[in-house]
């Protein structure tokens, strides 16, 4: 074969090869179901390795101690919020007994408006009938001159209480016409404190609800345990000792047993006889009794078995009655706690406390050195 014949077989083999790889079918994505399996094979790879880069890692695990501080910060959070529930409450409360106040009072005047209203018309009636006739045509067609005069003045009479009455009917209308303003207001303020209410029940419920979820992290020992303690966020203090200057002289025990105790004067001994009563019924927040309470609920029920009314929330009963020093408490005064004041109890004395604590902690004696001391009331 000669040479030529060589290489135009050659260069033809070689546009061959290199029309025939032009011609080659390209590769086809995926499609379908190859597609979607290839895709979530590809998030399934990028959430692994997103795991691994700890992006989108799970809570770490809490130590016993942690759960329990975790625990006792929402529960003092819960009832930080429960006691401003108690003061909208109370305010709700009697804004709601003044509306009822003012609208009662509207109906009466109402009742009375249109009584006077109905006696109104009879004049206006009587006074038609009677005075269909000029008086100078009655003075006509009288003979007795006497009788028109007396007449006459009966209608004067009758005009003036016409007046009286109708000026009566004005000065009614105007009252009540207030008295529904005043009304609609209250009930302006009412709905305000009925969503706020709304509001700090639910913050109290979360916090009560997230303080649960924690707690069935532990065991069932140590939820025992737990439950053991007042957990207000504050660690326990180390036990009073005997010298200590600020105890007080030993008028109630240290345990309850029940019976009377040595207190300043008879009311004060029938507050605490009445926490000494309560003693085991549950922490039920915004309760008063008397099946259960949260902390200010029994301070105030326990007062008022012996007479004496106080505030609903702990911030407003710290200022119902005398304030005294931690060195001179006595059976019966309320002893609060932290800078807030959200939380209170009842002196029985020997440096102990009855007091509600929280919920799963029912009504109990502990010692006020449990918590930060920010101060004392003796009642009135």
């Amino acid at each position: 074969m000669r040479a030529a014949d060589v290489q135009r077989r050659t260069g033809r083999k070689d546009v061959n090869a290199l029309v025939a790889s032009h011609r080659k079918p390209k590769q086809r994505m995926f499609t379908g179901s190859t597609a979607r399996t290839a895709a979530t094979l590809a998030l399934a790879s990028a959430a692994s390795a997103t795991a691994f880069d700890g992006v989108g890692h799970a809570e770490p695990a809490l130590t016993p101690a942690q759960v329990k501080a975790k625990v006792d910060r929402l529960y003092h959070d819960a009832e930080v919020a429960t006691e401003k529930y108690n003061g909208v409450k109370e305010k709700a409360d009697s804004g709601r007994e003044a509306l009822d106040r003012l609208r009662d009072e509207a109906a009466r005047r109402t009742e009375r408006l249109n009584a006077s209203r109905n006696a109104l018309g009879s004049l206006a009636t009587a006074q038609y009938r009677a005075g269909a006739i000029d008086p100078s045509v009655q003075v006509a067609l009288t003979s007795d001159p006497d009788r028109y005069l007396e007449r006459a003045a009966v209608a004067e009479r009758a005009g003036d209480r016409q007046a009286a009455a109708v000026t009566g009917v004005r000065r009614q209308l105007g009252r009540i016409d207030q008295l529904r303003a005043e009304a609609d207001r209250h009930l302006e303020r009412l709905a305000s404190q009925q969503k706020e209410l709304r509001a700090h029940k639910a913050r109290i419920q979360g916090r009560i609800g997230a303080a649960e979820k924690l707690l069935s992290r532990l065991t069932a020992e140590q939820r025992a345990q737990y439950a053991r303690q007042d957990g207000h966020g504050a660690p326990a203090a180390a036990p009073a000792r005997a010298d200590r200057t600020d105890r007080t002289d030993r008028t109630a025990p240290d345990a309850p047993r029940g019976g009377p105790v040595r207190a300043p004067n008879p009311r004060a001994g029938q507050a605490v006889s009445f926490a000494y009563g309560a003693i085991g019924k549950p922490y039920v927040w915004g309760a008063t009794g008397p099946s259960a309470f949260d902390c200010s609920g029994l301070t105030q029920a326990a007062w008022k078995s012996a007479g004496v009314s106080l505030p609903r929330t702990t911030y407003t009963q710290i200022h119902a009655g005398q304030r005294v020093p931690r060195s001179q408490l006595a059976p019966g005064d309320l002893v609060f706690f932290y800078s807030g004041l959200s939380h209170v109890g009842l002196y029985i004395g020997d440096g102990q406390m009855i007091h509600a604590p929280r919920p799963g902690a029912p009504v109990r004696v502990a010692p006020i050195d449990q918590m930060p001391f920010a101060g004392a009331t003796r009642p009135a």
